[in-house]
């Protein structure tokens, strides 16, 4: 799996074509995310706009994840929480291709995600789940995160799970 930087604005038709069927196989998380207003219909300009907001974050880095060739996942990662007590980078959204599911690729692109953050000299990572995606929450305990609280999310106030892993030990 090779991690690459999401290429400078504007998208690519080619790229954005790939960006909205990843984005639409996971049309379950977008059910529960109430991020779009049609979970199953999801166009190419929603995808684009979704992806400019994140770019506009301080500290918001897009990497996306290709395996032979073809867009397999994305994640989206925060050098910082925009609160300042907050200390850790944040995993903004970690979404692999729904076909692909159960196949590993999560945790490898988890893996090389943390890598990142090691390489910056990063000591733990966090990130929130929703409260409504035990599945999720799972697959985030699973590799080594633990709860750290529980509440409202920032943005949207949508009930979430925060959850921090220390990346100092193997």
């Amino acid at each position: 799996m090779i991690l690459d930087p999401l290429p400078p604005a504007p998208l690519g038709d080619p790229l954005l074509a790939e960006l909205t069927a990843l984005y639409a196989s996971n049309h379950a998380f977008h059910t529960l995310s109430g991020d779009f207003p049609d979970p199953h219909d999801l166009r190419p300009g929603q995808v684009a706009a979704t992806l400019s907001e994140e770019r506009e974050r301080p500290g918001a880095e897009i990497l996306l994840a290709r395996s032979f060739g073809r867009l397999i996942g994305i994640a989206v990662t925060l050098a910082h929480h925009p609160d300042p007590a907050d200390p850790d980078p944040w995993i903004g959204l970690l979404m692999v291709d729904a076909s692909l599911h159960g196949q590993g690729h999560g945790r490898r692109l988890a893996a090389l995600v943390e890598d990142r953050f090691r390489a910056a000299g990063r000591t733990a990572a966090r990130l929130a789940v929703l409260a409504n995606n035990p599945k999720a929450l799972a697959f985030w305990t699973s590799l080594g995160y633990e709860v750290l609280d529980h509440r409202e999310d920032r943005e949207t106030g949508r009930p979430c799970t925060v959850l921090r892993k220390d990346l100092t030990t193997p």
